[in-house]
């Protein structure tokens, strides 16, 4: 077993399906950093390319676009030349024949590698970010019969990473030998290594370039802007080719980063991280298939270091997220408990309550790296629910020890009240929540004042959250020896939740009792949590309304298609796309609960079925990973490619199903 897991899990594309724009490839380096691009290597958001924190994981700026690549073949009738890069200049219009050339790609646990050839010379090229580094570092491998000479250089910004360069930036380039600094507000460093080569370094001379954003066009964004691109070197091998590599790293700083010193040693460490990330999964999971193994991979994405507060966060998702309470409580189990990722756990949890207000988690830290914003109703209560798991997984007393009175605080809050309306409905010991323009529960879309789905009250999801909060101040407790708390508390609140069936389950039941019949997928989170009330014939009536009505082949619908106000489109520019977000948009990291409630009833082979489309979508977007939303009536991938709580929900729903797989077989399950 171990040793068929320890090959890389590796994923081959054909030369047609690498060139699609669609499939874009996403590396990290931990500080909130990141490298993007299609899988061929073509830009097509204002993202792509080298984006590192200043300050992380916030305050980042956007340093190169793309690599500048030219290759020059001597031959008898002279030398032929081609670019092996390739930008998009406007909508289907190309600069640059790298697309041409392309043999094909593939992921070798998600670490890209580009192929081409041109004129019998063969040119594989393989990126990756090195932890800590703020760099992204481009290896070159050239095969050719004969000499060969490629040059290399970049198309280079220096930006905010939300923004374009409407003008030409102003750079300034200063070359030392095998060095080139890049000055603008930031400053970006670039570094040539060819062993065996012979390098000559080139004056740059950087001209202006046009680049056009494909993805940001169809979102309604800035589309188009102006780089400076130059090539900085030509490097000359031997006959039967040699390698290379081109390191483009932010300098930043104050941020303590990682020097390449050798990028193929420094290559061979990040895969062999990669491959320990996956096989630990697989062995903590006791499910050692590939799914497990790439999904684990992607995790390690969205673990960052944050530098105020320090430790460890949870990027919720690439490219233009920064970190989000309730999606790092949401995300925690599949990112870190999952993949046998412990002490970032515990870590995780500790930014987390170390950041406590008035019993609020921060929804958000700002992006400009001061202060958080707090307008969340359930993220506290996630962070308990996270809390239980961590110590049910781990035994980790100690811990649970320190947190048991902060957990035992951010409860007292809630019930005397704290900020937004968030308090215990003393009538009846359930939840209520509102402020008039605050959005507060994971449906929170705010449009210039407009909440779009405010579910002010009493929301069912909040309930299921409040009860698991109480229930785990009652089990912690009893595990340390303690008196539970809130035991009282929690037993009045069970007994009153049953008002949310009215038939059928209710979405929301307002301060006054008014129910909010919408057919939502927050029912689903709600009875899938461990303290909340019900009955199995009521389950049942709730899963069959769910399937009928909320469940597509890649998720959950946010509103019933058969709601007068369901959006089917989710698309065009910010406005279109917000009002639609929570209006019958598909979202993935629900299904997770549907498929709970399925395996609670036994039809487990219903639950695999629900994942299929999903599972199978991991190599449809965001490579690997596991996009935001997608469109009520196309089902096309929209927000994110790359998004947290769908990657360690999809992880935790596979796992869930896999051992009831293995059980229902009479097999045992490791874990």
């Amino acid at each position: 077993m171990l040793a068929r897991m320890s090959a890389p899990v590796t994923f081959p594309f054909g030369s047609l399906t690498a060139r699609s724009a669609d499939l874009e490839v996403l590396l990290t380096d931990g500080l909130g950093g990141f490298a993007l691009s299609s899988l061929a290597g073509v830009p097509t958001r204002c993202y792509s390319g080298l984006v590192a924190s200043q300050q992380p994981p916030v305050q980042r700026r956007t340093h190169l676009v793309s690599p500048l690549e030219v290759l020059r073949v001597p031959g008898a009738g002279g030398v032929r030349e081609t670019t092996l890069h390739t930008l998009e200049i406007a909508p289907d219009t190309f600069e640059g024949e790298g697309l041409r050339w392309l043999t094909g790609a593939s992921l070798s646990d998600l670490l890209p590698e580009r192929e081409q050839l041109f004129a019998g010379v063969r040119v594989r090229r393989r990126a990756f970010m090195p932890r800590g580094s703020g760099a992204v570092v481009f290896l070159y491998d050239v095969q050719s019969r004969d000499p060969v000479a490629l040059r290399l250089g970049g198309f280079f910004v220096d930006r905010d990473m939300h923004a374009v360069h409407e003008r030409v930036p102003t750079l300034a380039f200063h070359a030392a030998g095998r060095e080139v600094t890049v000055q603008g507000e930031s400053q970006t460093r670039v570094q040539v290594h060819a062993p065996g080569a012979v390098i000559d370094a080139l004056d740059p001379r950087p001209a202006p370039q046009r680049v056009h954003y494909r993805h940001d066009l169809a979102r309604g964004e800035p589309d188009t802007e102006s780089t400076l691109g130059t090539p900085l070197w030509e490097l000359s091998f031997p006959a039967g080719g040699g390698r290379a590599a081109l390191v483009v790293q932010a300098v930043t700083p104050g941020v303590a980063q990682a020097l390449v010193l050798d990028p193929w040693a420094a290559y061979a460490d990040e895969a062999a991280r990669r491959r320990e990330l996956a096989v630990r999964a697989q062995v903590t999971t006791g499910v050692p298939d590939e799914l497990v193994a790439t999904l684990a991979v992607a995790a390690d994405a969205y673990l960052v270091r944050r530098t105020q507060p320090q430790g460890v966060t949870v990027i919720a998702g690439y490219p233009w997220f920064a970190d989000w309470g309730r999606d790092s409580m949401i995300a925690l189990t599949g990112l870190t408990l999952l993949t046998g990722r412990h002490a970032e756990a515990r870590d995780l949890l500790g930014t987390f309550l170390r950041s406590l207000r008035r019993g609020l988690t921060p929804n958000n830290f700002h992006d400009d790296g001061q202060g958080a914003g707090y307008n969340t109703v359930d993220g506290a209560l996630w962070l308990a629910v996270a809390l239980e798991r961590y110590v049910a997984v781990t035994g980790d007393a100690t811990f649970a020890r320190e947190a048991l009175p902060q957990l035992r605080d951010l409860l007292d809050w809630h019930v005397r009240g704290t900020d937004h309306g968030i308090r215990m409905d003393p009538a009846d010991g359930l939840l209520l929540a509102g402020e008039a323009g605050v959005q507060l529960t994971w449906m929170d879309v705010k449009i210039e004042g407009w909440v779009v789905t405010p579910r002010h009250g009493k929301p069912i999801e909040v309930q299921g959250l409040w009860l698991a909060a109480l229930g785990a101040e009652s089990r912690l407790s009893a595990a340390l020896g303690e008196e539970a708390q809130f035991a009282d508390t929690l037993a009045r609140a069970q007994v009153s939740f049953a008002a949310f069936w009215q038939g059928a389950y209710v979405d929301t039941l307002a301060a006054d009792g008014t129910p909010d019949r919408s057919v939502r997928p927050n029912v689903a989170i709600a009875l899938a949590l461990p303290d909340t009330p019900t009955h199995p014939e009521l389950v049942a009536a709730t899963t069959a309304q769910l399937e009928a009505e909320l469940l597509s082949p890649i998720g959950l619908h946010t509103l019933s298609p058969l709601d007068d106000r369901y959006r089917g489109n989710y698309g065009g520019a910010q406005v279109q796309r917000d009002a639609a977000y929570h209006q019958g948009t598909v979202w993935p990291w629900p299904l997770t609960a549907f498929v709970e409630l399925l395996l609670a009833q036994g039809e487990v082979g219903r639950a695999r079925a629900a994942l299929r489309g999903l599972s199978g979508h991991v190599l449809e977007a965001g490579l690997g990973h596991v996009s935001e939303v997608f469109a009520g009536d196309s089902l096309r991938p929209g927000g994110c490619p790359f998004q947290a709580w769908s990657v360690a929900e999809l992880l935790r729903a596979h796992v869930l199903v896999s051992r009831a797989e293995a059980q229902a077989a009479g097999t045992q399950s490791p874990a």
